[in-house]
């Protein structure tokens, strides 16, 4: 056999098994275990530049081995930006799998049924996960951002659990959020019962907070809404504690006297008829679905036995023995 042609064996069969080596490196795991490794893509990478930040991130990778197989297969201009976790056991393979469907490290937030607007905010600027760009936004200038039906923010926002990408933008929860709030609130107004006092889907929203903040047991919602709408229907007082609680601010220290309830405000439902002028809390679901659809009962008033339970009763000497009972 010939030089050449020996040379030129020689080079095919290394080319085969390098080409076999490459295979198997492609598809084993980069990490055996532990935890996740975090790492990130920066905007306008290219394939050779982005395999680098993510080798200089921990992750155990060779980046020119890396940028060879983004371009073989064809996926090196496909790479998404953004930020990523290496799970124990993925291949290089999978890798890049993963940065070319931009399956970006999932963080969530959680907002609470009853929180008011200002716990959600508060819950937002904490999250270390989210890139903060309404933290020196006004209330007024958020919802401008988001809507130009709403002034007031409050009770605007669904109470869930929320997942997003690492580094997403804060604005990016408040949108998802209020959405949400809105297409929960249209689904609620459109099986409402016919017969309920309210004219628009806002008023039902405030409504729908009110029973959230009254509400120990979810079983009484429907109940407690039901005798706030027949306080409404026959022109009573809603005399509900939380709106006044609301209504005082800062003010409120954790217990409420008898000069907070005779104290006007916008909110005191002792003092004003009706409903008060905005929601007072984020109501979840279920109390959207009591607020449209209450109760039929004749109850008038309600107390809390002491166990998270209420006395319901249709008559005001019913209502003061029980108070006198449970409460005194």
């Amino acid at each position: 056999m010939g030089f050449i042609k020996k040379l030129l064996v020689t080079g095919t069969v290394a080319a085969a098994l390098g080409a076999v080596a490459f295979s198997w490196w492609a598809k084993q795991p980069l990490t055996s275990g532990g935890a996740p490794l975090p790492f990130t893509v920066l905007a306008g990478s290219s394939v050779g530049a982005a395999s680098q930040q993510i080798a200089e991130a921990g992750v155990p990778l060779n980046p020119w081995l890396f940028s060879v197989l983004a371009r073989i297969t064809q996926k090196a201009g496909r790479i998404k930006a953004g930020s990523y976790e290496l799970k124990p056991g993925s291949s290089p393979r999978r890798l890049l799998d993963q940065l070319v469907r931009g399956e970006f490290a999932q963080e969530s937030l959680t907002i609470i049924e009853g929180w008011t607007f200002r716990q959600m905010r508060a819950a937002v600027a904490a999250n270390e996960g989210l890139r903060h760009e309404t933290v020196n936004l006004s209330d007024a200038e958020l919802m401008s951002k988001l809507s130009s039906d709403f002034k007031v923010p409050e009770g605007l926002f669904f109470p869930d659990t929320y997942l997003f990408a690492k580094g997403s933008p804060d604005m990016q929860i408040y949108k998802q959020a209020h959405a949400m709030l809105l297409s929960q609130l249209d689904t609620a107004w459109k099986k409402r019962d016919p017969s309920l006092p309210y004219i628009t889907p806002y008023q039902a929203l405030t409504m729908a907070s009110i029973v959230e903040k009254e509400t120990g047991q979810k079983s009484e919602r429907a109940m407690i809404a039901g005798v706030f709408v027949n306080r409404l229907k026959t022109g009573m007082l809603l005399q509900t504690d939380p709106t006044v609680i609301y209504g005082m601010g800062a003010k409120y220290t954790g217990r409420i006297r008898k000069r907070d309830l005779e104290t006007d405000t916008p909110y005191n439902t002792y003092t004003r008829g009706g409903l008060p002028p905005t929601p007072i809390a984020l109501p979840g679901r279920e109390s959207l679905e009591a607020a449209l659809q209450p109760a039929q009962t004749a109850a008038l008033y309600f107390v809390s036995r002491g166990d998270g339970t209420s006395k319901f009763s249709t008559n005001l000497n019913e209502h003061n023995n029980a108070v006198n009972r449970f409460q005194r």
